[in-house]
C-alpha cells in the first residue's frame, strides 16, 4: 500500500521558526508520530511525504526514517499536494492518505480503515457535537455522495454532525485520473481531495466509511493552543496505558512521558515526573514527586526521592536516592547504594552498599562496595583541560569536606580525615590527614562596622 502524508502546511498561527509538522508532542515531532504510526502497518509500502514550508528542516529531522520526499513548491491544496505525489506512487496497489499535523492517528485505526476499503475507496470520518471547521459528509439514501467544506456549505449542511477527518483511502489508477479533473472554482480557489469523493459517487462508486471513536485520534495542531491540547491528550492516553497494566499514579493528569516508560509490578510514580528516552522501572519502584528521568534503567526496590534528576544512567536493585540528586551520563549504581540530598554523581561506578548522602560530587570514580563518602566530598577531576579518574577501593571511610585530587587512589580499609585534601595514592588500612594547625588568639575581636 502506498502512503502518502502531507506535510507542506506553514502553520501561521503557530507562530514559530520551525515548520507546523516539526512542533512536539509527547517530545517528538507530529510528522515521526504520523510515519510510525504508517509503518506500524502490516503492508505498509513506500512513505510518501509531500513537503514545501521548511521543506529543508523536515528533510534533516527525518533524515532517520525509511520515506520517499516529494515537493510542493506552492501549496494549492489537499488535491494539489496529492499530485505533486503520482509520479512515485505504485498504481497497481492502494494509496493511503495521512496528514503529518495530526499526530495522535492510531495504527489499528489506520488498518481498519484499510481493510474497510479493501480494493474500493473508504473514508475515515467521526461524529461531533460540535462540527465547525470540518468537512461534513454528504448522503444520499445513507450512501456517501461527496463532502463539503465548511466554507462552502450552506445552513442545512452545517448542521451535518458527520464530518471528514481527511484520511482516506483510494483505488490509485481511479485516483490519479481524478486528480486530474480536479478544479478550484471554490472561495479558497484551492483543489480540494475531497472533491474526489463526489467524482466517485458521480461514476456510481461505493465509498465506504470507517467511524474513529476517539476525537482527539483525528484532531490536527494549527496553533500552539490546539499543540497544547493534543499534548495533553496523548499524556492522559499514555497514563491510562500504564494504569491499565498496573502503575499507580498519584495522578493521571500529572505525569509527561516524552518516550518510552517500561513498569515492573507495583510500581508508584508520584505527580510531576518526567520521563524522556528510554526508561525502564523494576518491580516496586518508586518515584517521588517532579523527578525528570531521562535513558535510565532502574531496579527493583528503589526509591527515588522528590526533585532527583537522572540522565543515562543505571542503577541496581533496592537503591535509595534523593531527595535533590543528579545522576548524570555515566553513572552506575550497584545494588544497596544510598545518594542523598544535594549529591551530583557523573561518570562514575559506584559499589554495592556504598553510601554518598549529603552536598557531594563524584565525578569520574571507580568507587568499591562498603564505602561512606561524608559531606562536602568532591573528587577534583578536572585540571582545566583534561578529566582524571578516581578510584576508592572498598570499606573506605571518607571525611566530610575532603577533597580527592585526581588522579589518586585510595586504598582498601583506608580512612580519609575529615577536611584532607588528598593529592597522593592512599595505602590500604591507613589513615591520612592533611590539616592545618589550629591556632588560638586570645583577646581577639571581629572589626565592627563603622558608623
Amino acid at each position: 500500500m502506498n502512503i502518502v502524508i502531507l506535510a507542506a502546511g506553514l502553520g501561521k498561527r503557530m507562530y514559530s521558526h520551525l515548520p507546523k509538522v516539526l512542533q512536539p508532542v509527547g517530545g517528538k515531532a507530529m510528522l515521526k508520530h504520523v510515519v510510525e504510526a504508517a509503518r506500524r502497518l502490516p503492508d505498509a509500502g513506500k512513505i510518501i511525504l509531500v513537503v514545501g514550508h521548511g521543506s529543508e528542516e523536515v528533510k534533516e529531522a527525518m533524515a532517520d526514517q525509511p520515506v520517499t520526499f516529494v515537493l510542493q513548491k506552492e501549496q494549492k491544496g489537499t488535491g494539489h499536494a496529492v499530485q505533486q505525489a503520482l509520479e512515485a506512487i505504485n498504481p497497481d496497489e492502494p494509496t493511503l492518505i495521512l496528514y503529518g499535523d495530526v499526530p495522535l492517528i492510531s495504527t489499528e485505526t489506520l488498518s481498519a480503515l484499510e481493510k474497510t476499503a479493501g480494493d474500493g475507496f473508504a473514508l475515515l470520518t467521526i461524529d461531533l457535537d460540535n462540527p465547525k471547521g470540518y468537512g461534513r459528509i454528504l448522503r444520499e439514501d445513507g450512501k456517501v455522495i461527496g463532502i463539503v467544506e465548511e466554507k462552502d456549505a450552506s445552513e442545512q449542511q452545517r448542521a451535518i454532525k458527520e464530518v471528514n477527518t481527511g484520511f482516506m483511502v483510494l483505488p490509485s489508477k481511479e485516483m490519479e485520473r481524478w486528480l486530474g479533473n480536479l478544479k478550484n472554482d471554490n472561495k479558497q480557489q484551492e483543489y480540494y481531495l475531497t472533491d474526489l469523493v463526489a467524482m466517485a459517487a458521480a461514476e456510481g462508486r461505493e465509498i465506504k466509511t470507517f467511524k474513529a471513536q476517539d476525537a482527539w485520534e483525528v484532531e490536527g495542531a494549527n496553533s500552539k493552543v490546539q499543540l497544547e491540547g493534543l499534548e495533553r491528550a496523548f499524556q492522559l492516553r499514555q497514563a491510562k496505558e500504564l494504569l491499565e497494566k498496573g502503575v499507580r499514579l498519584a495522578d493521571k493528569n500529572r505525569i509527561d512521558i516524552r518516550g518510552s516508560l517500561t513498569c515492573g509490578k507495583d510500581v508508584f510514580i508520584d505527580v510531576g515526573c518526567i520521563f524522556e528516552g528510554d526508561v525502564v522501572l523494576g518491580d516496586n519502584v518508586v518515584v517521588g514527586p517532579y523527578c525528570v528521568i531521562k535513558n535510565t534503567k532502574i531496579g527493583d526496590g528503589t526509591v527515588i526521592d522528590a526533585y532527583s534528576h537522572f540522565d543515562q544512567a543505571v542503577v541496581g536493585d533496592t537503591v535509595k536516592i534523593g531527595p535533590f540528586a543528579r545522576l548524570r551520563p555515566g553513572t552506575a549504581l550497584s545494588d544497596e547504594v544510598h545518594i542523598g540530598n544535594f549529591v551530583e554523581i557523573k561518570k562514575s561506578e559506584i559499589g554495592k552498599g556504598s553510601k554518598v548522602n549529603h552536598l557531594t560530587y563524584i565525578g569520574d570514580t571507580t568507587m568499591g562496595s562498603g564505602v561512606n563518602i561524608g559531606a562536602g566530598t568532591i573528587t577534583c577531576n578536572y585540571d582545566g583541560a583534561n578529566k582524571f579518574r578516581t578510584v576508592i577501593e572498598d570499606d573506605c571511610f571518607i571525611g566530610s569536606d575532603t577533597q580527592l585530587v585526581a588522579p589518586v587512589k585510595v586504598g582498601k580499609g583506608a580512612t580519609v580525615g575529615a577536611g584532607t585534601t588528598v593529592t597522593k595514592d592512599v595505602n590500604d588500612n591507613t589513615l591520612v590527614i592533611s590539616r592545618v594547625k589550629q591556632t588560638e588568639i586570645k583577646g581577639w575581636k571581629r572589626p565592627v562596622k563603622k558608623k
